[in-house]
C-alpha cells in the first residue's frame, strides 16, 4: 500500500480582519468554500487597537471546528502575517471620511499600501497572490504591485467580483422584461405555460446570467456592461443573448441598469446604515475561487481587475 503525501497547508494572510467585512469573510475561508478540503492556515493582520477583538475572532474560528482550518495566527505586524503567505487579501485601509476629498483619501492609503507592498516583497512567497478589497482598491492595488517589484504583476488582483455580482443578480430581477421577450418569442430554452413559472425561475436563476462585464474602477465611474457579451444560459445549455431579451428595454440598460450598479453600494448604506460587508465578503470568496481554484468554463468570463501594461 503507497503511503499519500500530506496536503501541505494554504498561508492565507488577511488585512483590516477584525473588520465587517473580515468578520464575514474569515468563515468562508475556514469552511473550505475558497479551498475546498485543502488545509488552511490563517494569518490576521490588524492595527494595535484592533488585537483584542481579534483574538475573540480567533477563539470563534476555533470553536466553528473546521475541518481545514490548521492554525489561526493574530497580528499587528504585516512581516508577520505575510511571511511566506501564499495569498494575501488586503481588506484593511483608511475609510473615506465625511467631507474627505478623494485625493485625500488616495494620499491616505497610498501610505498603507506602500507599506503593504513593501512586507509582501520582504516575506512573502515569491508566486504568492493578492487580492486587493480596500478602496480606492485599483490604485491601491497598483501602489502595493509598484512596491513588491519581484512578484508578477499579473500576481495582483482589485475585486471587481462584487460588482460583477451585483449586475447579473441586477439583470435577474428584470423579469418582467424578459418574460416579455419569452412569451413574445416562444422561447424554446424554459417553459413559458404561464408567466409565474417563468418569473420564479428567474427568481432563482442568477447563475444563469453570463458574461456581464464591469469596465473601469470600483466607483462611480465604473460601467457595467450587460450587452456586449452577456447572456442567459439556459439548462440545455443554449445562450441567449441579453441584448435580445432586453429588446424593449435597452434604454434602461444602458442608463438606469448602469447607475443601479455604480450607485449600489452608497444605497446599501443609506438602507442599513453601514457599508457592503456580506456581499463584499462573497464577492472576494468567490473571486478567488474562479482565479485560484476553479477557473471558468469555456466561453466564460468574470470581471477582475487586473494590471495593463499595454497603456
Amino acid at each position: 500500500m503507497t503511503p499519500t503525501m500530506a496536503i501541505s497547508a494554504i498561508k492565507v494572510a488577511l488585512s483590516g480582519a477584525a473588520g465587517n467585512i473580515g468578520y464575514a469573510l474569515l468563515p468562508l475561508l475556514a469552511s473550505g468554500c475558497v479551498f475546498q478540503d485543502r488545509p488552511i492556515e490563517l494569518r490576521l493582520l490588524e492595527i494595535p487597537q484592533a488585537i483584542k477583538t481579534l483574538t475573540g475572532t480567533r477563539m470563534e474560528l476555533l470553536d466553528c471546528a473546521f475541518p481545514s482550518l490548521v492554525d489561526v495566527v493574530c497580528t499587528s505586524d504585516p512581516l508577520v502575517a505575510f511571511d511566506d503567505a501564499d495569498v494575501i487579501i488586503l481588506v484593511g485601509g483608511f475609510p473615506r471620511k465625511k467631507g474627505m476629498a478623494r485625493k485625500d483619501l488616495i494620499q491616505a492609503n497610498t501610505s498603507i499600501f506602500t507599506s503593504m507592498g513593501r512586507a509582501i516583497e520582504e516575506v512573502a512567497s515569491p508566486d504568492a497572490k493578492v487580492l486587493v478589497v480596500a478602496n480606492p482598491a485599483n490604485t491601491n492595488c497598483l501602489v502595493a504591485l509598484t512596491e513588491a517589484y519581484s512578484i508578477p504583476p499579473k500576481n495582483f488582483c482589485a475585486l471587481s467580483f462584487l460588482d460583477h455580482q451585483r449586475a447579473k443578480v441586477i439583470n435577474v430581477c428584470l423579469s418582467r422584461s424578459i418574460q416579455r421577450f419569452c412569451l413574445s418569442n416562444s422561447c424554446a430554452f424554459m417553459s413559458t405555460t404561464t408567466q409565474g413559472q417563468i418569473a420564479h425561475r428567474l427568481g432563482v436563476a442568477a447563475n444563469r446570467i453570463k458574461n456581464v462585464t464591469i469596465w473601469g474602477n470600483h466607483s462611480e465611474t465604473q460601467y457595467p456592461d450587460a450587452l456586449t457579451d452577456g447572456h442567459y444560459l439556459s439548462d440545455k445549455g443554449k445562450k441567449v443573448p441579453l441584448k435580445s431579451m432586453l429588446a424593449n428595454d435597452l434604454e434602461w440598460a444602458e442608463n438606469d441598469f448602469v447607475s443601479i450598479v455604480q450607485n449600489r453600494g452608497k444605497a446599501v448604506i443609506e438602507a442599513r446604515g453601514n457599508s457592503s460587508a456580506m456581499s463584499a465578503a462573497m464577492g472576494t470568496a468567490d473571486c478567488l475561487k474562479t482565479w485560484l481554484v476553479s477557473g471558468t468554463k469555456d466561453g466564460e468570463t468574470v470581471s477582475m481587475a487586473v494590471y495593463n501594461d499595454q497603456g
